[in-house]
């Protein structure tokens, strides 16, 4: 997935900065690898035993390994505590560590998008660290952990016959990542693209924005192909085993595989139709627009991807298409309303289509799929778990995930957007402007990712009698007006 990540947003930018979107993209796996290591899993899944971990309710197992509930304190409802640089970690759960890194990863990438063309590079150094080694695991925990004060994964000791009651008697059905990964992601792209500001000449003088196209669209697909791809081991992988014990998953792996594709195909096309028929009632074109039917293609796959494993395949369909007007609609609003600046779409892609998706699993959740997924309810006789309202059920999995949306957005704006304050007040978060005309490829990375490009710029400026020099001059001319129109306007 960090190859899709790459490739969006390389083809999303201008070409002047496509070696920096991507050495960012490298970071988001280098740092976040070195971040999970330390911290990042022990804030997660560092709990009393691994052998409890998530999609594992066999409690001779937990037994055999020292509880889980022997010694557990309250804290741990909100975090984890043990294993940090995998220290006292058995290695029959080193799959479930790399596995789980990735989520971190992606989940971390997100943002590259959103502040691309203006962030410093050493301040997205920073952010990545802060965002794996804390903040995205405190939300993996409570979603994800057996111990998670939120999470639906909450066992019952044999051994004490001690449990933990599940959050709105259901716990959040987050399957693999909506509000872990897509919304800890999506709303810290907004607190950064906010803080940072928008790009140079992305809005006019009257505040309506002026178009900053991506310099390559077949990048720009290429990426959004490879993430559908990458997909499959992100939906489907989530179930983390074929068997377990007794238990099967296949059936439950293969619902993911389908709705997965249903549901980014519905989006895609929900999308593609939404943006044509936009553009003819307000401009009187028809317009089929290629980014917009990629970015539709992502809305549903990220909006599927919480609901995946306990949803019918007529649902993943209105689950994904809702998902692509969700992020057209979040789109138009983040741009023309909040006036903030975000050249990948990420915050409506990975935040809006988020919490769609939490929200449409409190909906749809099939009776009998939840079982197949998270086992059946401790304490009960029949062992029913709660299931989607629009199937019948009582609300109690819609309100978990309400809850559950307002504090991971919480939770991510309290501490990304003080952090990312305290960048721009001490002058580390956005480049100069001189750098941000120049471009970051030249400033920071040692020239073009096209240098073929600038022999033939060259030529181009002698044919209408210019020179290099009198462009920069030009520029510089520009950046001074806009300087004194900036300082005027603030005053």
């Amino acid at each position: 997935m960090q190859a899709g990540f790459a490739m969006l947003c390389a083809g999303s930018v201008r070409a002047k900065n496509a070696k920096n979107i991507i050495l960012l993209n490298i970071l988001d796996a280098c740092f976040g690898c070195c971040a999970w290591y330390l911290t990042g899993w022990a804030f997660a899944y560092g709990d009393p035993t691994n052998q409890c971990s998530a999609n594992s309710w066999d409690e001779a197992t937990c037994a055999a390994n020292g509880g889980p509930f022997p010694g557990l304190s309250k804290s741990q409802a909100f975090i984890g505590n043990r294993n940090f640089a995998m220290s006292n970690m058995d290695r029959t759960t080193y799959y479930l560590w790399f596995f789980q890194f990735t989520f971190a990863a992606t989940g971390a990438t997100i943002i590259s998008g959103a502040v691309a063309e203006r962030c410093r590079f050493e301040a997205y150094m920073l952010y990545e660290l802060m965002i794996v080694l804390f903040v995205y695991p405190v939300v993996a925990h409570w979603v994800w952990s057996p111990f998670g004060w939120l999470s639906a994964w909450r066992t019952v000791d044999s051994a004490s016959q001690q449990s933990y009651v599940l959050f709105a008697g259901s716990g959040v059905y987050d399957f693999a990542g909506d509000a872990a990964v897509h919304m800890v992601g999506g709303i810290a792209s907004l607190a950064g693209a906010w803080v940072l500001g928008p790009r140079i000449g992305r809005f006019d003088a009257a505040g309506n924005p002026v178009d900053m196209p991506g310099h390559n669209a077949s990048l720009t697909l290429l990426g959004v192909f490879l993430l559908w791809f990458g997909w499959y081991g992100f939906n489907p992988g989530s179930t983390l085993a074929i068997t377990y014990g007794i238990n099967s998953f296949s059936k439950v792996a293969a619902a993911v595989a389908v709705n997965t594709t249903i549901g980014a195909a519905s989006g895609c096309l929900a999308t593609l139709f939404i943006a044509m028929a936009y553009q003819y009632f307000t401009l009187g074109v028809v317009v089929w627009d290629l980014i917009i039917a990629g970015n539709g293609a992502l809305a549903g796959l990220v909006a599927i991807t919480g609901p995946c494993a306990f949803v019918q395949s007529w649902a993943a369909f209105i689950i994904g298409a809702i998902g692509g007007l969700v992020y057209f609609i979040a789109s138009k609003v983040n741009l023309h309303v909040l006036k903030v600046d975000d050249p990948l779409d990420a915050i409506a892609v990975h935040a809006g289509c988020g919490i769609w998706g939490l929200i449409a699993g409190g909906a749809f959740a099939a009776p009998g799929m939840v079982n197949d997924v998270f086992g059946p309810l401790p304490g009960t006789e029949d062992g029913q778990r709660k299931y989607g309202f629009i199937m019948g059920g009582d609300g109690s999995v819609l309100a978990a995930a309400l809850v559950c949306i307002v504090v991971v957005a919480a939770w991510v704006l309290a501490i990304m957007t003080p952090f990312f304050m305290l960048l721009k007040k001490l002058g580390m978060f956005r480049v100069s402007p001189e750098v941000e005309a120049q471009g970051l490829d030249v400033s920071h990375h040692g020239g073009s990712a096209y240098p073929h490009e600038e022999g033939k710029n060259g030529k181009a400026l002698e044919s209408f009698g210019l020179t290099a020099d009198m462009v920069d001059r030009k520029i510089a001319e520009a950046l001074e007006k806009y300087k004194k129109e900036s300082g005027a306007a603030a005053v």
